[in-house]
């Protein structure tokens, strides 16, 4: 920990200096006192540290024209137009089981490779399989056959506290194992849309593009977190507000990737919304955060534990929520068949419930099915962490769906202006003699309307 008396020690270093001959180096020691380090905690954890460098694939998709024959011959000359690119990644990534051969890294970084590589400290390479990966929080597993490897130690990440010291560990644009430091800005950093899951660390300490997948560690040596995303304002470097997965979070993903090779996340069932102070003073609670239940899916592990709409979620398992994201975290890791106790206000008392989790209860219809304009998309009606909502798990290339405009991802908000969550209530509004549909459609982080006629 660094005091007064070692800043005025650097202060009386600094001045020195600059009033005498320049040394070959800078001292160990000034006046027998040593000098404040980082130097050890790094020789410890950089060789747990690995660089990833990834190949892989992906389609191209032609321009239309040439699908017509008029066209095409046109362009015959050209040769064949490639169906593939080729893609390349860089990141990082944290051995954190030497005898195994297990080195934890973001499911960004290995997404889509045909051809993983990993480079450690030494200069040693070696080619890793994926083990699994949980595109939901950005978490991937991966397995290298190699010996003597160096693996880093889990810190509690639950015991955190903001203006902790921190170190940020990874391979920032390709340059190679480069170390920053900082301290933990925030905690428990939630509703960016960065993951799906999301409760961050954020920290000062610089992170970069290939920092991903990276160590965030203590002043023990001891891994906190997993780098991960940062704001960049105007698309610029890195401006001091990085995230990183606490290693908490992280340690549980883990432990079912290596049982199933992904994360199977179970379900409350219920439709749940921030409690704001509106909300709060309509429902005569002196509360500044919790989380309303605004419905409860019909035979969930929810209806089945006695929760009902309007009440009021304020702990789960003896910790406060404060947030829907929060809740949606809490439930999302937890396992199938485990118990979670619910303090929810109701009627101004409050009740505590214990629901059994259960399986997501995912369901999904061909597009063509619904209306000949959707044929080419499949959509799906996903329960996963309680939430339900409408996605597009695919879309053929070249099909009405494609042609009008829905791609892969695209979370449908309303038909013809009318919200739906459920693939009941989009087959009721869409109908097969609608003459044209009205899609609200989120994208990522942005909305549009797409109109199909």
């Amino acid at each position: 920990m660094f005091n007064l008396k070692h800043i005025l020690i650097i202060s009386f270093a600094v001045a020195t200096l600059a009033t005498e001959p320049v040394m070959a180096g800078l001292p160990a020691s000034v006046n027998g006192e040593a000098l404040p380090t980082l130097a050890p905690l790094v020789e410890k954890t950089r060789p747990a540290v690995v660089n990833i460098a990834t190949r892989g694939r992906t389609n191209v998709q032609n321009n239309p024209l040439l699908n017509d024959p008029f066209f095409r011959r046109f362009f015959q000359d050209f040769g064949n137009v490639p169906q593939h690119r080729e893609t390349r990644s860089l990141g990082s990534g944290v051995v954190i089981d030497a005898g195994k051969g297990f080195i934890v890294t973001n499911h960004h970084v290995v997404d889509g490779a045909d051809e993983i590589q990993i480079t450690l400290y030494d200069g040693k390479e070696f080619a890793a399989t994926l083990v699994g990966s949980d595109p939901e929080a950005d978490v991937a597993l991966l397995k290298v056959d190699a010996k003597n490897l160096t693996e880093i130690a889990m810190a509690d990440s639950d015991q955190l506290r903001v203006g902790d010291f921190a170190v940020a560990i990874g391979n920032p644009f390709g340059l190679g194992q480069t170390v920053t430091s900082g301290i933990v800005s925030a905690l428990g950093r939630t509703g960016l849309g960065i993951e799906g899951y999301e409760d961050f660390i954020q920290t000062d300490a610089s992170i970069n593009p290939g920092n991903s997948g990276g160590a965030l560690v203590n002043l023990n040596g001891d891994l906190i977190g997993i780098n991960t995303a940062i704001i960049a304002a105007g698309g610029q470097g890195n401006v001091g507000i990085g995230f990183a997965i606490p290693i908490n979070m992280v340690r549980q993903i883990v432990d079912q990737l290596i049982e199933f090779g992904e994360v199977r996340r179970g379900m409350l069932g219920v439709i749940m919304q921030n409690l704001t102070p509106e909300l709060a003073k309509a429902f005569g609670l002196d509360l500044n955060s919790g989380v309303v239940i605004s419905k409860v899916i019909e035979g969930s592990a929810a209806e089945e534990a006695g929760v009902k709409a309007g009440d009021v979620v304020v702990s789960i398992n003896g910790e406060p929520i404060k947030s829907a994201s929060a809740m949606r975290n809490a439930v999302g890791m937890l396992r199938v068949g485990e118990k979670m106790k619910m303090e929810v206000i109701r009627d101004d008392r409050r009740k505590t419930l214990t629901a059994v989790i259960k399986d997501q209860v995912d369901e999904s219809v061909e597009g063509k099915k619904v209306h000949e304009r959707l044929a080419g998309a499949t959509i799906e009606q996903s329960n996963e962490g309680g939430e339900v909502y409408l996605v597009v798990t695919e879309v053929e290339q070249n099909s009405p769906a494609w042609q009008s405009s829905l791609r892969k991802g695209d979370i449908i908000l309303s038909v013809n202006r009318k919200a739906v969550k459920t693939l009941e209530e989009f087959k009721q509004v869409v109908g097969d003699k609608s003459k044209q549909i009205l899609l609200n459609i989120q994208r990522g982080r942005s909305a549009l309307f797409i109109l199909i006629q």
